[in-house]
């Protein structure tokens, strides 16, 4: 891999120590030597091989950028990584190797929601500390039940709660909706039918698709002909982006939203036009371009899109979840290990579990309550425009 050309290594120290757990805790003890060793879950083959591949291109990205740093003093970071090609048994067998390595720190699972589920069991009873990038609420939920499991990414809830206060300002009588039959999709239509309904918008017709469905057109027609002001669009970025095509030649005029879960790359490819002033509901960092960095944090962040973007070509919204879920693993336990040659996974677990960071996803914040840290207002308004994602104004 050439080398990261856009940060000279005292602002790459400065931009990771600002999104450590408390901002700066790598006060720890220094060990003379030895890995911090991380197991990765991902989808890089089957469905969601994209943002699977996003999220190794991320940690990878982001373990060269601490071991560069020196931050860890003679220690090094070092990934695992598996392909689960996003079949929950194929997962199951991965994290069953990872939970029986002595050597490994810590977990991180991609965006396959029944994978996650799935493994709570399994790192509870191994008692090993696991951040899920799937964004299901049952991954983290309830807590108690997940003691070593841990999410990192937008909320069901904190999205809708988004949209629908976008449908309210835009005084939209009428939505339809399609969803994807995973257990998120299923939550997010939960939940946005309690709240339209407690807002007095109407619901005209909801409709389902499979995760791994490749055309979705029947389904969008069967919505536009209810005849909604606005269309919610609850899926992942490919087949968001075939909804909006089928929105175009169904001549929709109406709103259309994205759920988070629908961010993938920046510029928004041969569904452009298609996608042409689509609202989405996710974090800064997709954007961060059009953002003035004035605070530590805010320079991190663009710091983390220019270096992902010089190395990689284009930019991935959820890029930022991966390193963000390195960043907690690892300072987590470069200050429990202390001098200990094995890691010291209950310590690291319960310092994750009370991790509070301005993060490059945003803020982030974990308790013993809620193990799903990203806070709400690390969500905001993007609008598709000129064929790339923009700042709502």
């Amino acid at each position: 891999m050439r080398p990261i050309r856009s940060a000279i290594p005292a602002l790459l120290a400065s931009a990771i120590l600002a999104t450590s757990l408390t901002g700066c805790q790598f006060g720890a003890p220094e060990q003379e030597g030895g890995e911090i060793l991380i197991g990765a879950d991902l989808e890089l083959s089957g469905a969601a091989a994209q943002v699977g591949k996003a999220y190794q291109r991320a940690l990878e990205l982001k373990v060269e950028q601490l071991n560069e740093s020196g931050v860890l003093g003679d220690r090094t970071v070092k990934l695992d990584v598996r392909d689960n090609r996003f079949d929950p048994s194929v997962s199951a067998s991965n994290i069953g190797d990872f939970t029986s390595n002595p050597a490994i720190s810590g977990i991180i699972m991609g965006s396959c929601n029944d994978c996650a589920i799935g493994a709570a069991k399994t790192v509870n009873d191994k008692r090993v500390p696991t951040i899920a990038l799937a964004p299901a609420g049952d991954v983290s939920s309830p807590a108690a039940e997940r003691r070593y499991m841990f999410k990192l990414g937008p909320n069901a809830r904190d999205n809708v709660a988004a949209i629908v206060a976008e449908l309210k300002a835009r005084n939209i009588k009428s939505a339809a909706l399609l969803h994807t039959d995973d257990s998120y999709g299923k939550e997010g239509s939960a939940l946005i039918s309690f709240e339209l309904d407690q807002t007095g918008i109407d619901l005209l017709a909801k409709r389902s698709v499979k995760v791994t469905d490749t055309d979705v057109s029947q389904s969008v027609r069967t919505l536009v002909t209810e005849e909604p002001e606005a269309l919610i669009v609850w899926a992942p970025a490919e087949q968001a982006t075939l909804a909006s095509s089928s929105l175009a030649q169904e001549k929709f005029e109406g709103d259309v939203f994205f759920d988070a879960v629908a961010a993938g790359e920046l510029f928004v490819g041969a569904g452009g036009a298609a996608t042409e002033d689509t609202t989405m509901v996710f974090t800064q960092t997709m954007v961060i371009d059009d953002v003035i960095a004035t605070t530590p944090a805010k320079a991190a962040r663009k710091q983390w899109f220019r270096d992902y973007t010089a190395r990689f070509g284009g930019y991935y919204g959820y890029s930022s979840f991966a390193a963000d879920a390195i960043q907690l693993i690892v300072d987590a336990a470069a200050r429990a290990d202390g001098n200990s040659e094995t890691p010291n996974r209950d310590s690291i677990r319960n310092l994750l579990e009370t991790a509070e960071t301005d993060g490059l996803s945003g803020p982030i914040r974990m308790t013993p309550e809620n193990h799903s840290g990203l806070m709400p207002q690390a969500l905001t308004l993007l609008v598709a425009r000129g064929g790339r994602w923009r700042l709502a104004s």
